[in-house]
C-alpha cells in the first residue's frame, strides 16, 4: 500500500471529542487568482465540517457519526473510522475574507484567493 493512501492518526493530546482523529489527504493547487485545496473527508457533510481561519492558520475539522459503528463487531477492516483534523499556515498573500468552501460527496473544496497586491500583473512600458 502506498504511503499516500494510509490514513495517518493525529496526536490527540488535548482532544475534546471522543474517538480517533485522522489527518485527511489533501491536494493543493495554485492558479494566478489563488490557491485551491481539495480535502478528502469521507462520511463528513456540511453539518459536520468546520473550517476556520485565525492568525494565519487555516483549520479543518470533520466529524463522523461514530455511534453508527457502536454495535458492529469487525470481521475484517481496512477502513478506520474517526474524525478528521488538519491545519495549514497560510501566506499573508492570501485574502482571508475571500476564502470559499463547499463540500460534495465527502470532498471539501476550498478556494483561497490571493490578496489584490499579491496577484500577478502586467506593467506597461512607455517609450521615453
Amino acid at each position: 500500500m502506498s504511503e499516500l493512501n494510509v490514513k495517518k492518526a493525529v496526536s490527540a493530546e488535548e482532544s475534546t471529542r471522543a474517538g480517533r482523529v485522522y489527518q485527511p489527504n489533501v491536494d493543493i493547487g495554485e492558479r494566478p487568482e489563488g490557491v485551491w485545496v481539495a480535502v478528502d473527508l469521507p462520511g463528513v457533510d456540511e453539518d459536520t465540517v468546520e473550517v476556520g481561519f485565525d492568525d494565519g492558520v487555516l483549520s479543518i475539522e470533520g466529524r463522523v457519526a461514530l455511534q453508527d459503528y457502536d454495535d458492529l463487531r469487525p470481521v475484517y477492516s481496512e477502513y478506520n473510522v474517526g474524525n478528521f483534523e488538519r491545519r495549514f499556515r497560510v501566506s499573508s498573500r492570501i485574502d482571508p475574507k475571500g476564502i470559499e468552501a463547499r463540500i460534495e460527496h465527502g470532498v471539501l473544496n476550498l478556494f483561497l484567493p490571493r490578496a489584490e497586491e499579491a496577484k500577478p500583473r502586467t506593467i506597461a512600458v512607455r517609450a521615453s
